[in-house]
């Protein structure tokens, strides 16, 4: 009789079920902790997810988590530290190019200001590279201008769908 590849109970019918990343065949009580794996039937390499054996048992315990998000209709994610971080604005090498020209400074000579090489500044300007955050800096403060975009509301790209999904992350407790 096949095993439960999580706790190791026989089971006669076994669910293939993704749990962090790998695939493995779970007994009816450790699907949980998991999402299905449902096969095509015209298609063996393809396969679909499903999170509705997992939603259920798994919204009280995430309920702690999703109310600091702010309440977005009840699809908010987790803030990581990339929430906090400024977007350099799309629109940087405009506004080097028109802030350099505005103080009548070449491209040499703004560079010889901030210690970096004019090749540097000219790919800036053409938007071929972002600037590191140290040279980021130093431009906002010699040209007196903000390369960053402002976060107005980064949790809009992310409403459209919530991870209801239970981890094991969520489930096992560490003993320190």
């Amino acid at each position: 009789m096949p095993q439960c590849e999580m706790c190791g109970a026989e089971s006669s019918s076994l669910t293939t079920t993704k749990v962090e990343g790998a695939e493995l065949d779970l007994c009816d009580e450790c699907t949980d902790f998991g999402t299905e794996v449902r096969t095509d039937s015209g298609s063996s390499a393809s396969t679909k997810y499903s999170t509705s054996s997992s939603s259920s048992s798994s919204s009280s315990s995430s309920d702690g988590s999703s109310s600091t998000g702010g309440g977005g209709g009840g699809s908010s994610r987790r803030r990581d530290m990339f929430d906090d971080m400024d977007q350099v604005a799309t629109d940087y090498d405009e506004r080097i190019r028109s802030a350099r020209e505005d103080r009548g400074l070449s491209q040499e000579e703004l560079a010889n200001e901030l210690n970096e090489k004019a090749s540097l500044i000219r790919k800036l300007e053409r938007g071929d590279v972002l600037p590191s955050d140290e040279v980021q800096t130093e431009l906002e403060r010699e040209l007196d201008i903000s390369l960053s975009e402002g976060n107005d509301d980064g949790d809009a790209e992310w409403s459209g769908g919530s991870s209801t999904t239970t981890t094991l992350g969520d489930v096992v407790k560490r003993k320190d």
